[in-house]
């Protein structure tokens, strides 16, 4: 129920995106035709992930929305939005003192018990509202526990248990459990999975789940569990990049750069990278370094391309091309280069 879009909320171990790091290229013809992240470890070691926001999470932009019925707005939803964690807790307990099977404000207990907001932090508590929310059929009380128990929190570690949850969870409409789901059958290695890990992922890219469009789109650019199909890959990093996926992000900017599936376009994608790199991506720092540094989709310049290369090589992601490329700079284009690669690490 908890979520994990920009950031988490539920403190349990987040999936990193089916994309990792790959080392850059090592020759100067294609600035971005180096190993996409999808292809540098592709479904490989995800964990499950906790579920995207809800009305639970405080930076949920709906809002407390009215029910249809015209029922006035929820007090409890609404004080957690806003941050106000006693009044939720205290509105919620209201609640369920008027209504014991008011599964909504059951698991909202449960939210502000797992994560210590207005409450001390207690996953066990957690876990026993959740529990009595999954009673009553809540699918993000199912889904939160389904987590807590592959993750042993509040709970012994139990996968196969927390795999059940999960399946529960997906059966009552969660979309971010059947996302987990396919995480699951993603990593089991078993190749027959591949296809019900895509049917999981599907369900969830279309609840416009970000992360699961990259993942799904990851197999259709392989061919794995679904048919090869680099036009709806791309399609979907497209769909994923603009859900604020930033691993869609590069994907969708690479393609472009390419025209892997979709219309080649360099001044597109270098635009996909530059706001990626803005967001603090390796790949994208050191693509769009490269493209800086010969002239593609972006005007040729030297300075912002030593800069970017800092910048991803900070993190590690380092490119004997670009050094070599750039050694030829001044003291003073140097300087320049190494205040605009930290202020913009000091800017992430």
């Amino acid at each position: 129920m908890s979520g994990r879009v920009v950031r988490g909320v539920l403190c349990l171990a987040a999936a990193c995106a089916l994309a990792q790091p790959a080392r850059a290229a090592s020759g100067p013809a294609d600035p971005a035709r180096a190993a996409t992240p999808a292809a540098a470890n592709a479904a490989a070691g995800k964990k499950p992930m906790p579920d995207l926001p809800s009305p639970y999470t405080p930076n949920y932009t709906r809002g407390a929305v009215p029910p249809a019925s015209g029922q006035p707005p929820d007090v409890a939803y609404g004080a957690y939005q806003r941050g106000q964690y006693v009044t939720a807790f205290r509105e919620a307990t209201k609640r369920i003192e008027a209504n014991p099977k008011d599964a909504a404000a059951m698991t909202l207990l449960g939210e502000l018990y797992n994560q210590g907001l207005g409450v001390k932090q207690n996953p066990v508590k957690a876990a026993e509202w959740y529990r009595l929310a999954a009673a009553q059929n809540d699918a993000a009380a199912m889904s939160s526990l389904g987590l807590m128990a592959l993750d042993g929190r509040g709970m012994a570690k139990d996968p196969k248990a927390g795999r059940h949850w999960l399946e529960q969870a997906t059966a009552h409409g969660s979309p971010t459990a059947a996302y987990n789901l396919g995480l699951i059958l993603i990593g089991s290695g078993v190749a027959a999975d591949e296809a019900a890990a895509a049917a999981q992922f599907r369900k969830a890219a279309d609840s416009e789940i970000g992360a699961a469009q990259h993942d799904l789109g990851v197999l259709y650019l392989q061919g794995r569990g679904v048919p090869k199909d680099p036009v709806k890959a791309a399609e979907l990093f497209r769909r994923g990049a603009d859900n604020g996926d930033l691993a869609s992000e590069v994907e969708y900017a690479i393609l472009l750069f390419n025209g892997t599936g979709v219309t080649k376009d360099e001044r597109s994608a270098a635009r996909y990278f530059l706001h990626a790199a803005s967001r603090g991506n390796a790949i994208a720092q050191n693509r769009v370094a490269r493209l800086y540094a010969v002239g593609r989709g972006v005007p040729k310049n030297p300075v912002e391309a030593a800069a970017w290369n800092l910048a991803a090589a900070g993190q590690g992601l380092s490119d004997a091309w670009l050094d070599q490329t750039l050694s030829g700079l001044s003291a003073d284009e140097r300087t320049r280069a190494e205040r605009l690669a930290n202020e913009r690490i000091e800017q992430r």
